[in-house]
């Protein structure tokens, strides 16, 4: 029976170092790094643990919200596919684009771009009138895919005044053309058909044409990751996370 392991990244299999318990625990290892060659995220010892176990029995597809660049400085010998940009792209195992993945966004994608530019004014027009939001649309493949916000203060709470003042109420939202995602500091919105369960869902297809049997584990920390995790025979949640969280306090 082959093993695959849908893994979603940040804060799952490192996390930066703020953010991990014990930063000045000397076993961290960098397992990320920012553009100009600076780690910015690290593993924790049992998160080194993890990886070195599911590299010896499990196919591993990363299942991450960065972009190609962002996905290239992470220190990780990945051999399988990989999805990208929460599902919007996908890349083979040699790190070609999955070009029927693609055709198919592209095919259904413009009917959400102007809805979401329509949104992004808004959002943009918000953070000129107050301090510290970082809007930015997420570029990737010469493709605007989606938007995303950061705050100064570095938490939920600043985001949230956006989400209840301007993106919540859109009609865009209400009508499920668009989606958002918020998760420590970052707030993200989406068309609907960018998403990773989506995007699991095409590869586990393919990946049953190939294997008689197949297992499959999904693990992920953020409530956006559980609708791919679903689609899995079992899944791995971190403690002390957004989606465990949700999960105590559903009980």
């Amino acid at each position: 029976m082959q093993s695959f392991i849908f893994l979603d990244l940040d804060d799952t299999l490192f996390q930066t170092l703020r953010k991990c318990a014990g930063a000045d625990d000397p076993r961290l290892q960098a397992r990320a790094f920012l553009p100009d060659g600076t780690p910015n995220s690290f593993a924790t010892h049992k998160q080194q643990w993890l990886w070195h176990w599911l590299s010896l029995g499990f196919k591993i597809v990363p299942v991450t919200g960065r972009d190609v660049h962002a996905f290239e400085r992470v220190a990780l010998p990945f051999q399988e596919e990989v999805v990208l940009n929460h599902g919007a792209v996908i890349l083979d195992k040699r790190r070609n684009i999955d070009n029927a993945w693609m055709d198919g966004m592209m095919h259904a994608l413009p009917e959400y771009h102007e809805k979401l530019l329509d949104l992004w004014a808004e959002v943009e027009s918000f953070c000129r009138r107050h301090n510290g939001f970082k809007p930015r649309l997420v570029h990737d493949f010469d493709i605007t895919w989606y938007g995303v916000i950061k705050h100064a203060d570095g938490t939920e709470t600043s985001l949230r005044l956006l989400l209840d003042s301007v993106i919540q109420a859109h009609p865009h939202i209400l009508d499920g053309k668009l989606y958002w995602h918020l998760n420590g500091n970052n707030l993200a919105v989406l068309p609907e058909i960018i998403n990773k369960e989506s995007a699991v869902s095409y590869l586990i297809d393919g990946y049953k044409q190939q294997h008689p049997e197949l297992l499959t584990f999904g693990a992920g920390d953020s409530k956006s990751d559980a609708p791919f995790m679903g689609l899995c025979d079992y899944a791995l949640i971190p403690k002390n996370t957004q989606l465990s969280q949700s999960l105590i306090f559903a009980g």
